[in-house]
């Protein structure tokens, strides 16, 4: 098999990442990025998001790899070069400094394009107070099954009126995308 990257030979990947993502089976790479406070490179494709590090044991290069509609957003500061991509599940988010080159700004792009085609529908919930929180009609794009995510702000607890709030938000998203109710 043989990896591109959006254009670009897969010889632009160290060997070792491009050994890597062959075990994750995460489609075509669109983009990758090194991290300059490691030698991990953060892999976009088209199906998921990769952390590769070619400095571990054979075998051991992919750390993790996880489908688009298990990230919740990236935000980038500039100021410090710096990615950070938070997960709908609220495990802890990933954050890898990137340089300020054209494989930089080209991965940021590739990810935004990504978590959005992952995206069919979603709703702010209505809290009360300056609780936050959205739900989420999402698409696994490896297989196109459709799944919903609820995602509530920091220290929102789903409370009765919460809960209450998001169960009828989600089955007004269901219903807007042909979803059966269950």
């Amino acid at each position: 098999m043989r990896l591109s990257l959006r254009g670009r030979r897969s010889d632009d990947l160290p060997a070792e990442v491009v050994a890597a993502l062959r075990q994750a089976d995460g489609g075509k790479v669109l983009s990758a990025a090194p991290d300059a406070g490691s030698r991990a490179w953060v892999v976009a494709s088209t199906y998921e998001v990769a952390l590769v590090d070619p400095g571990r044991p054979a075998g051991e290069a992919l750390v993790w790899s996880r489908p688009w509609h298990e990230v919740d957003a990236g935000s980038w500061s500039r100021e410090a070069s710096t990615l950070t991509v938070t997960w709908a599940d609220r495990t802890r988010p990933g954050q890898w400094r990137l340089g300020d080159g054209m494989r930089e700004r080209e991965f940021l792009q590739t990810l935004r394009e990504r978590v959005q085609a992952s995206v069919v529908l979603g709703e702010e919930l209505p809290l009360t107070g300056r609780r936050t929180g959205r739900a989420v009609i999402r698409q696994n794009l490896r297989t196109g099954e459709l799944m919903q995510q609820v995602v509530l702000g920091r220290g929102v607890r789903e409370d009765d009126e919460v809960a209450a709030v998001v169960a009828r938000t989600l089955a007004w998203l269901r219903e807007q995308v042909g979803m059966p109710q269950p």
